[in-house]
């Protein structure tokens, strides 16, 4: 990495933070072969290392504790982005470390994200299109059972302390590995992109095989050994719930604010959906406009493939139009794919980064489970979420602005505030630049709206044991409970039943996870406000944008004070 950074005069080198960052990875990445694949780093693809149990978690913490005193010295340089590659990486260490002391590591066993779905997930990124990568693959099918077993020895360890999860999320787990240990769907795509680009059928499906073995003995342990001691309340209680929102959302949450926050925002978007809706359906209340957008073949398209290329005719008119006007959008960062993830995921739709060099594309992704009837108004708004110019514009925006954001925060820092509020934010950016004024796919940005309003009330709800409340149509004055929650996600998260069932698992096992997008998007519109107030006529939307974007991803706090001095 050489040449100039914008905004440091700085000419042939790289200042001491990028320098340390940029080493960080190096580090990270050889101890974690998992980690290099999911960055497209190659060398190590065949490999597991040690990263899923506690030898590779302590190699983790020593290595941050061994940097921080190398990035400390940051902290007072007198440029601006020289200070926040510090600020980053020690609040990073900060989030791991506060982590590890509260034994989250013992507790890491939940509904989706957990090391278990690391590990699945890597083989569809893994690259098939040369005899070693091919080979890579199954060799790490043939040895599976190598992380698995570091995973539950970690998992051991939180038994011997009384560190257990609740047992529907255990429960959970239990189902998705014996899917994956008995029902050949479940590896058959790695087996075929393996056998399509030229590779041993008959070695790959004996791998394969081999792997479906070790995530049943791994479910049977669990069933026989860990179950009986998991507990049976879902909520993690208040000191868990904040601590947790704080890292995830990335500044300083008050649950209570944000839950009186969300009836409060539940009651307007209601409102709003009522008004609209007359436009879609004459005469009709919000309830039958929806079951209209949902339900008739005029609005609605039948099968996957149809699904994909409308989200991608979507995007691909999103990128054409903004890409230059709005945004920089370099050609190497334009190709996004979308596609269909591994059968057997958690149900909904998510975005996958690029790799460093950008030969593996970013891509969204859609699981789908059995469903085959696609309601086309909730999909406009979530591929600007996650494709452009949301998740895809966003990531991919850092990952190619070497210069001017430091390696760490690039490939190795997520903030869900951020990054999910960027996401929200998008959708109403969108709607604010003319692209929703079908009132179908206006009224389908409020669902999604309403849907991650829906999640604040739930989850805050559930995980501090909190009542309904009275302007609920939904058991108003009840203890909400997971029943009370599916169904309140069915109705107003606009989720089918199986749905709103994999939505509420989620938020009781990543606790404070579910808020961060839309209080990252009330955060997000609260520092464009304050940004516009205090430049006036100097305010430029698009320079505002591109300051947000190209620092990277960060805590939401770190943002606000950011703009005010970049901005300032």
């Amino acid at each position: 990495m050489v040449g100039t950074r914008p905004g440091t005069g700085t000419v042939g080198r790289v200042t001491s933070a990028f320098q340390v960052a940029s080493d960080y990875v190096d580090e990270a990445c050889s101890l974690d072969p998992v980690l290099c694949t999911q960055l497209g780093i190659p060398g190590s693809d065949g490999e597991w290392g040690d990263s899923f149990g506690p030898a590779g978690l302590a190699a983790s913490l020593a290595l941050d504790e061994r940097y921080r005193s190398l990035v400390e010295p940051s902290l007072d340089d007198p440029d601006h982005r020289e200070r926040l590659v510090a600020r980053v990486m020690l609040a990073s260490f900060d989030e791991a470390k506060s982590a590890f002391d509260a034994g989250d590591h013992l507790r890491d066993l939940r509904h989706m994200a957990s090391p278990l779905h690391q590990i699945r997930l890597v083989f569809d990124v893994m690259a098939v299109d040369t005899p070693r990568g091919r080979a890579d693959v199954a060799r790490r099918l043939e040895t599976v059972g190598v992380p698995l077993g570091d995973y539950r020895r970690l998992l051991e360890m939180g038994l011997e302390r009384g560190e257990v999860v609740a047992s529907r999320q255990v429960r959970s787990v239990i189902g998705q590995l014996r899917f994956m240990s008995r029902d050949p769907a479940s590896l058959d795509a790695v087996v075929a992109r393996v056998t399509a680009a030229g590779g041993d059928n008959e070695e790959t499906t004996l791998a394969a095989e081999g792997a479906r073995a070790a995530f049943g003995e791994l479910a049977d342990w669990l069933e026989a050994r860990y179950l009986p001691h998991a507990v049976n309340d879902d909520g993690v209680g208040r000191e868990v719930y904040e601590r947790s929102a704080d890292r995830l959302v990335g500044m300083p949450v008050d649950p209570d604010e944000a839950y009186d926050w969300g009836w409060d925002e539940f009651g307007r978007l209601l409102a709003d959906m009522g008004q609209l809706a007359g436009s879609i359906v004459p005469g009709a209340g919000w309830e039958a406009a929806k079951e209209y957008l949902e339900t008739d073949p005029a609005v609605t398209v039948e099968g996957t493939k149809a699904l994909l290329e409308f989200a991608s005719a979507t995007l691909d008119e999103a990128v054409a139009d903004l890409a230059g006007s709005h945004f920089e959008v370099p050609d190497v960062i334009r190709p996004l794919t979308v596609q269909l993830a591994p059968p057997g995921s958690p149900l909904g739709v998510y975005y996958r980064r690029p790799s460093e060099d950008f030969s593996r594309p970013g891509g969204v992704w859609y699981s789908i489970g059995d469903q085959q009837i696609f309601p086309l108004y909730q999909h406009v708004s979530t591929a600007y979420h996650e494709g452009f110019p949301g998740h895809h514009l966003q990531i991919a925006t850092a990952m190619y602005r070497r210069e001017e954001i430091s390696r760490f925060q690039r490939l190795l820092t997520w903030c869900p505030g951020y990054g999910e509020g960027w996401g929200m934010y998008a959708e109403v950016l969108m709607g604010e630049l003319g692209y929703l004024e079908d009132p179908r796919h206006r009224f389908g940005m409020l669902a999604k709206q309403m849907y991650r309003t829906a999640r604040i009330l739930v989850d805050v709800g559930l995980h501090l044991g909190l009542s309904v409340d009275d302007r609920s149509p939904i058991a108003p004055g009840s203890k909400w409970d997971f029943d009370i929650a599916v169904e309140f996600m069915r109705v107003y998260g606009f989720r089918t039943p199986a749905q709103a069932n994999d939505e509420v698992l989620r938020y009781l096992g990543w606790p404070g996870q579910a808020i961060a997008y839309k209080l990252g998007e009330r955060e997000l519109l609260d520092i464009r406000s304050d940004t516009r107030r205090r430049l006036g006529d100097r305010f430029d939307l698009r320079e505002f944008h591109a300051t947000v974007l190209n620092h990277g991803t960060m805590r939401l706090d770190l943002l606000r004070q950011l703009l005010a001095t970049v901005l300032g």
